[in-house]
């Protein structure tokens, strides 16, 4: 069991220890100091109490990345509370049924997804808004308080030596995190504060940010990823963290990296892949580039120029790039890895808090999403782990609780031994470094029993050009059909016609094939015209597509 205490610990001792430090920025407007927040967090404090909210009760939380969601969240879980986290690009049909199914009292919303809310269609004590904390919106039956003189009356000079938070046991469970997955249906991943504690703690000894450090914060705070590494263990280390509120398309992500030129860079690996293709591809492909890079000679001095122009392009002060949530193409790890630059991908998922495996750029081995966390076991559910494809099932510290008020889920997915069944296919090696194949619902039986992963296959189209993301599927005749949504952006600027990309498009299917083998071939290539709905970690929900 971790010994440090996710509350007292990794919440109240940062608001002490970096009192003057900032903390949090929403980028090109407030910044706010840790002793901001330990303000905000203590308001929150005394509004729960004023709504007569119990240890244990459900608090909701809806909005995108902000220093106001941070602090709402911090002063959630340090007053005992469970926070509830709703991912922003939910329906709200989603919305209004997780608030009611985790059986949350209160709402905290921002104000530019207030529209996404029928009240009548939640049942809550309180909606608040969570930038304007003063203001109620929303099925308020009390009185208004007032916070501000209730806080001036408890704090009259609020100093770091007056926070002092309950002692809350890290066995308690302090958020119920709703999926969505590329498979269907979201459900409410219990996690206990050592689960969360557990992720921080291997952050502190195998990962490194100092206090001062600067962050970009793009990942969905919503999501586990993005919560535990771009916010909460940031934040233990007196670290200012700068929120990202535009859409992180490459152009304004590499625009905020230079204005903050953070530290530590985490990401997706789609962000990555189409910096890859939009700002590296047209520059290698190209002649007298291309020749150069067959030759000893010149090949490293090209990699070398490669890598400072990106490295610059990043803010040119990261330690490392981290990527997760989703495979990273092999064309592109390979060069990445090729140039030797600072950039690895672990590996993870919500119902472990996230992580499971993770080396630094250093360690990483190829093909490879880092070495098994020491928190967890690992196995692989076949004879032969080192050569033999099978199901990953992780047990320990951080594996979820369970599902909320779902059991027959939790069932099926944690054993009657504690073996979490991740719902991927890997491999290990004797030095437990994880190697990922596939997802077990996505794999493709080939017609004479070979396993596809169309992941695989995707990796190899997604490079080619006017090509924006691509979908391997199977037809009812098991052959495999490629679906691809074009690039329209290479399209316009190339002067184009769509009738010209899509002949493009549809002649690739020779040149794909050449680089699979047989069973792996695709029969077909069909244009789709919209991009794939995805998670937000980036996954495309398979489900929704198959034929």
């Amino acid at each position: 069991m971790i010994q440090e205490k996710l509350i007292k610990d990794y919440v109240e001792k940062p608001m002490k220890q970096y009192w003057n430090y900032e903390a949090y920025t929403d980028l090109g407007q407030k910044t706010y100091k840790y002793s901001d927040v330990a303000e905000r967090v203590l308001k929150i404090h005394e509004l729960l109490k004023y709504l007569d909210i119990k240890k244990g009760d459900k608090i909701s939380l809806l909005g995108k990345n902000s220093a106001s969601w941070a602090m709402t969240y911090l002063g959630v879980i340090s007053y005992g509370a469970v926070v509830v986290p709703i991912l922003p690009d939910f329906h709200s049909n989603e919305i209004h049924h997780i608030v009611n199914h985790s059986d949350s009292k209160v709402l905290f919303v921002s104000e530019k997804l207030w529209e996404s809310i029928d009240p009548e269609a939640i049942d809550v004590l309180a909606v608040y808004n969570m930038c304007r904390l003063l203001d109620y919106e929303y099925k308020y039956e009390k009185e208004k308080p007032d916070i501000e003189k209730l806080f001036v009356e408890k704090y009259p000079n609020l100093q770091a030596q007056d926070i002092n938070f309950d002692d809350i046991s890290n066995e308690e469970i302090v958020v119920i995190n709703y999926t969505s997955g590329s498979t269907g249906f979201s459900k409410g991943v219990m996690m206990q504060a050592n689960g969360l504690a557990a992720n921080i703690r291997f952050a502190w000894n195998n990962m490194r940010l100092d206090p001062g450090d600067r962050l970009v914060s793009i990942l969905p705070l919503a999501h586990s990823f993005g919560c535990s590494f771009d916010f909460l263990w940031p934040f233990t280390k007196g670290v200012h963290v700068h929120f990202l509120s535009k859409m992180p398309t490459p152009n304004v992500l590499l625009k905020a990296y230079q204005d903050v030129k953070p530290n530590l860079i985490l990401s997706v690996p789609l962000i990555i892949e189409k910096v890859y293709k939009k700002k590296i591809l047209p520059q290698i492909t190209q002649e007298p580039v291309k020749t150069m890079l067959k030759l000893p000679l010149t090949k490293q001095l090209i990699l070398n120029k490669v890598k400072k122009s990106l490295t610059e392009a990043f803010g040119g002060n990261f330690r490392e790039i981290v990527l997760g949530g989703a495979p990273l193409s092999k064309e592109v790890a390979d060069f990445f890895r090729m140039m030797k630059f600072n950039l690895t991908i672990g590996y993870g998922m919500t119902e472990c808090g996230p992580l499971i495996s993770y080396s630094n750029w250093e360690k990483t081995l190829p093909n490879s999403c880092g070495k098994v966390v020491d928190t967890l076991e690992i196995k692989i559910d076949s004879k032969n782990p080192f050569k033999e494809v099978g199901e990953i099932m992780v047990r320990g510290e951080n594996v979820m609780k369970g599902y909320y008020k779902n059991e027959e889920a939790t069932k099926q997915a944690i054993d009657s031994e504690g073996w979490l069944h991740t719902g991927d296919l890997g491999l290990l090696d004797e030095n437990n470094n994880v190697f990922i194949k596939g997802r077990s619902k996505s794999m493709i039986l080939g017609p004479s029993g070979e396993n596809i992963y169309p992941e695989e296959i995707e990796s190899i189209i997604n490079n080619k050009d006017f090509v924006g993301e691509s979908l391997v599927i199977s037809d009812d005749k098991n052959r495999l059909i490629a679906l691809i949504h074009p690039d329209f952006e290479q399209m316009d600027a190339l002067g184009k016609t769509l009738d010209e990309v899509r002949e493009i498009i549809l002649s690739l299917k020779t040149e794909i094939n050449s680089e699979l083998p047989a069973y792996k071939q695709i029969s077909k290539i069909e244009l789709f015209p919209n991009e794939f709905e995805k998670t937000p970690k980036k996954n495309i929900k398979r489900f929704l597509y198959q034929h």
